[in-house]
This record gives C-alpha cells, sequence and structure tokens, in this order.
C-alpha cells in the first residue's frame, strides 16, 4: 500500500488539476474577502451612495456585522459554506478518474493483486489532499485580510488549529464519496454533479424540507454538509466533537467499505 501511496503523491504533485484547483480555490477565497472588506467598510459605503447606489438599512447591518466578526467569524463565513467540499470532491474526482483514462489502474492490478491495497491507498491520498486544501485555504483567509488592510479581532493559535483540524475531518470523509462514485462509473460526471450538489447544501436542504413534510427526525444535521457548516457558530464558538467524529466515522465507513465493494466485484 505505501508503494501505491507513494506514486499516488508523485502523480498528485505532477498533475496539472491539481494546482487547477488550488488556484482557484485560492483566487475565489481572494475574491470574496475583498468583497467583504468592500461591504465593510464605511467609506466605500458612503462614497458607493454618493455615486447613486441604493444602500439599505440592512446593508448598513450586514456592513457592521462583518466590521465585528473575529478572525474565525470571518474565515468560517467563507469555508463553512460548503465551498471547500466541492473543491475537494471536484479535485478527487478528477485525480481518481485520472486511474481509468490513462490505463494506469490496469498497470497496478496487473502488478499487485490485492486490490484493496489499491483502494486503501486513495483513501489515505484524500485525507491528504482534502488536508492541503484545508490549511491552505485557512492560511489564506488569515494573511489575505492582512494584505488589504483588513483586521478582524485575532483569535488564538490554539483556537484556529482546532478549527482546522475538526473542518479537515469531514472535508476528508465527503472527498472519500469522489473515490467511490469514479470507481462505481469510471467517469467523472456523477462525482463533479454529486460535489456542486451535496457540497453546496442542496442535499440538505431537500432532505431537510422532505423531513418536515413526513415528520421524519431531523436527518440532515448528519450530512457532511451541515456538519462542516456547524463546526464552528459565533456564539459557542467550536462544535461539539462528538458529532463531528461520528459522522466523520459513519460517512468514510460507508464510502471506504463501498469502495472496496466496488473493487472487488468490478472487473477492470
Amino acid at each position: 500500500m505505501f508503494n501505491l501511496l507513494r506514486m499516488d503523491l508523485l502523480r498528485l504533485f505532477k498533475s496539472r488539476s491539481f494546482y487547477i484547483i488550488l488556484s482557484v480555490t485560492a483566487v475565489l477565497l481572494v475574491m470574496v474577502t475583498v468583497m467583504a472588506y468592500a461591504v465593510a467598510d464605511p467609506e466605500m459605503m458612503d462614497a458607493m451612495e454618493a455615486q447613486g447606489a441604493e444602500i439599505t438599512e440592512s446593508d448598513r447591518v450586514m456592513s457592521e456585522y462583518i466590521q465585528n466578526m473575529s478572525q474565525l467569524d470571518l474565515m468560517h463565513e467563507t469555508l463553512g459554506s460548503g465551498f471547500l467540499l466541492v473543491m475537494t470532491g471536484i479535485g478527487m474526482t478528477l485525480f481518481v478518474n485520472g486511474d481509468f483514462s490513462s490505463g494506469f489502474i490496469k498497470n497496478i492490478c496487473c502488478v499487485n493483486l490485492r486490490r484493496r491495497n489499491y483502494v486503501l491507498s486513495k483513501i489515505t491520498l484524500a485525507g491528504i489532499y482534502s488536508g492541503i486544501i484545508t490549511v491552505l485555504s485557512v492560511l489564506l483567509m488569515l494573511l489575505v485580510p492582512a494584505l488589504i488592510h483588513m483586521y478582524p479581532a485575532p483569535d488564538s493559535i490554539a483556537r484556529i488549529l482546532q478549527y482546522t483540524f475538526w473542518m479537515w475531518l469531514p472535508h476528508w470523509a465527503f472527498s472519500l464519496m469522489a473515490v467511490a462514485l469514479v470507481l462505481l462509473t469510471r467517469n467523472t460526471t456523477l462525482g463533479i454533479i454529486l460535489s456542486l450538489v451535496a457540497g453546496s447544501g442542496l442535499t440538505v436542504a431537500l432532505v431537510g424540507t422532505l423531513g418536515r413534510l413526513l415528520r421524519w427526525p431531523p436527518l440532515e444535521q448528519y450530512f457532511l454538509a451541515a456538519v462542516v457548516k456547524g463546526v464552528y457558530t459565533p456564539e459557542s464558538g467550536i462544535a461539539p466533537i462528538g458529532i463531528v467524529l461520528a459522522c466523520t466515522i459513519t460517512w468514510s465507513a460507508v464510502y471506504g467499505i463501498g469502495s472496496l465493494l466496488l473493487m472487488e466485484k468490478r472487473d477492470i
């Protein structure tokens, strides 16, 4: 397994799609931060109003809200939206599908007949991939505001590290969905679509609406998009770790076991 993982890491760092995902993530985070700075700046709001833009009371409230944000508040407003789930899911979809489109998996399975080693290496790689995106995104959300002279109230390094860790776990589990879908379909279409739908929270909204109509328990709170959104709140800080751990382990087991079964039961 470790040889497969080493090869995967070498291929990952030579992969164009990996750097495209990182670049798109970075650009969008910078754009969102700049927009937040523009909304939070009272002088900018006054200048827009002087030029004829309609500034409502809700705009003023939003501006004051952003001004009073801490570093973690600002960070989670962007990262907790499901944006990183989408990027991680799409990135893993593209990378794993490359094994089939390039014929890499045929060579691997001819040399290494234990297909579970292939799946275990992809599970580990998904953790590394999601970890890189999560850590770089957190660093960007700490650095970019300072570069544009936006200074949210600082949080302790311990709290930021804690936040990063608990955000990383559900993103790892979510990226395993991409692995399972590629092993099932052998193409990128379903993986990309479900990454967009599930990562953006549409699945949570649909299940929540259906559950209220049918009087089900609130099952939507256990979906990974909801878990990510609830990792941090300004009022209570970091969410109870039990929910994050339970949902991460459960979804990782579902996707991991599904991937193992798909590799064992289907021809390459």
